[in-house]
């Protein structure tokens, strides 16, 4: 059997993460930098796959083996431009993380390896997610990345860690279940089709009955939902958010939370796409629920790092609205959004982190005049959260203003609405800002030292290309447009005629 580079792509971080656990347990520093150097090296060969994907296509990067030969399941890898630029973030957040949180296990209820560890193990699964062609090995993932993160979360989490690591548990597994659901209904519909498969190009070929397709569509949707997170099924996110470490709360947010909207693109309109258009209606109501109710509740918060957790919920509703507005423009923006809303979160958390491990409170009302006395630190949380509010020039704000632009071409009461939500971005994050940052010293504060050297180095890539990728998008949003142009197809859905104006003269 041929291996081909993305197999190798899974394989890197994988071997990794059994490298660094073979390394003794007194060696910390050791497996710290063992671990490392196995990130880094992944993130070298994903961006030598995005160059020759860019130059070659798809065909180079694509391989299928049977797995399963009963189940018709397969070893199937293979990119499109939605896949490719998730698997680009999770490459360079891996590493950036593992670099933030280099001292952030100390206090874990395993040793520092064990933590450097199950975040290589995270990575190679969710490299294999945003790469599976087969549904059975998607499914296979999806639940698997579930391990890392419970370990993770509950082994070195805050007081309440364990709590929060079983209610992520509980929610995904329950997803899951309703996605295998699903999963064997497709088993059973390729059965009667003829030879059973798994594979998406199959699949796509199947002719469902319209009840069918809709009860398979909404298995993969509860599950999809479930991780995004959107309303009502968002609660395991600010408890996990809010006891994880300031790394882990970005791999699970800007990595993890990731899959769900993925899936949705992937799998929901791929697989389901007349069940798709059904749901729309529905789909697009929660989403604008999530950006509003998400966006208030953060208002509200006293804590930073759930303030954060509901900033996302209300930054995925818009990710799904642009998803389910089914225009060309509002799918390009849902992925650019996901990239840059890994970013700009990947920023804030870390941060936020940055700041807790000094004062050692999450609280907001046990900061303020931080500026005077950590001004660097306080700069860079100040853009980070201007980067979060989407403000004109960074990142965040080319992938939100395509989502609204194209929600309204097709839904323009949604569309209304939704920018509500960015109004209520403004409040949260500048009023976070005012609270930690401005104002008299508080007592305890007045003894935080600024960033160091490693701190400034882990986030710059996340600067640089926030910067660069709101001046120039060009690039990212190029290799996303062949994927979307295909799912529009899929679907069977074009763009709204453009609207023009009737002047008196012409009538």
């Amino acid at each position: 059997m041929n291996i081909g580079w993305l197999t190798i792509l899974l394989l890197l971080p994988f071997v990794g993460s059994l490298a660094t656990m073979a390394v003794p347990k007194s060696n910390g520093t050791l497996a710290k930098q063992l671990s490392l150097v196995f990130s880094l090296a992944t993130l070298v060969l994903t961006a030598v796959i995005a160059i020759g994907y860019h130059r070659n296509g798809a065909e180079e990067y694509t391989e299928t083996h049977t797995w399963i030969e009963a189940f018709g399941a397969h070893w199937a890898l293979g990119l499109d431009g939605v896949g490719l630029v998730l698997i680009v973030l999770t490459a360079l957040l891996t590493p950036v993380v593992q670099i933030a949180s280099w001292n952030d296990a100390r206090e874990g209820r395993w040793s520092e390896k064990s933590f450097f560890a199950w975040i290589l193990f995270l990575e190679a699964l969710s490299l294999g997610v945003f790469a599976a062609t087969d549904v059975f090995l998607f499914y296979v993932l999806f639940e698997a990345t579930l391990i890392p993160m419970y370990f993770l979360i509950g082994g070195f989490g805050g007081a309440q860690r364990s709590y929060a690591a079983v209610k992520f548990l509980l929610y995904s597994l329950l997803g899951g279940l309703l996605m295998l659901a699903s999963v064997i209904g497709l088993y059973v519909v390729s059965s009667q089709a003829g030879e059973p498969s798994y594979l998406l190009t199959d699949l796509m070929k199947l002719d469902m009955s319209q009840n069918t397709e809709r009860w398979l569509f909404l298995g993969f949707l509860f599950a999809f939902a479930v991780k995004a997170p959107m309303v009502p099924f968002h609660t395991w996110l600010p408890d996990a958010a809010a006891e994880a470490t300031p790394g882990t709360s970005v791999l699970l947010v800007g990595i993890l939370d990731k899959i769900g909207t993925f899936g949705m693109i992937r799998f929901c309109l791929g697989l389901f796409p007349n069940a798709s258009e059904w749901a729309t209606p529905v789909v697009l109501v929660l989403a604008l629920i999530s950006v509003l109710y998400g966006a208030l509740l953060a208002i509200g918060q006293t804590d930073i790092k759930r303030l954060i957790a509901y900033t996302s919920i209300s930054h995925f509703g818009f990710i799904v609205m642009g998803i389910f507005a089914l225009t060309s423009q509002g799918l390009t923006g849902s992925t650019l959004y996901m990239f840059n809303h890994g970013l700009s979160t990947a920023a804030l958390f870390l941060v936020a982190g940055y700041l807790m491990s000094r004062r050692g409170s999450t609280r907001i009302a046990d900061y303020g005049g931080v500026e005077k006395v950590a001004p660097v630190l306080a700069g860079m949380f100040l853009f980070a959260g201007l980067s979060s509010l989407a403000l004109p020039g960074l990142s965040p704000f080319i992938s939100e203003f395509m989502v609204l632009a194209g929600t309204f071409s097709r839904h323009k009461v949604i569309a209304v609405i939704a920018v509500v939500g960015i109004v209520l971005a403004a409040l949260y994050i500048l009023i976070m800002y005012q609270r930690l940052m401005t104002g008299p010293v508080r007592d305890g504060v007045e003894k935080l030292k600024d960033l160091n050297f490693r701190e400034v180095f882990a986030i710059a890539p996340l600067v640089l290309l926030i910067v660069g990728l709101g001046i120039y998008p060009k690039p990212v949003v190029d290799i996303i447009k062949p994927a979307v142009e295909s799912t529009m197809q899929r679907v069977g859905v074009t763009d709204p005629a453009p609207e023009i104006p009737v002047t008196e003269g012409q009538k």
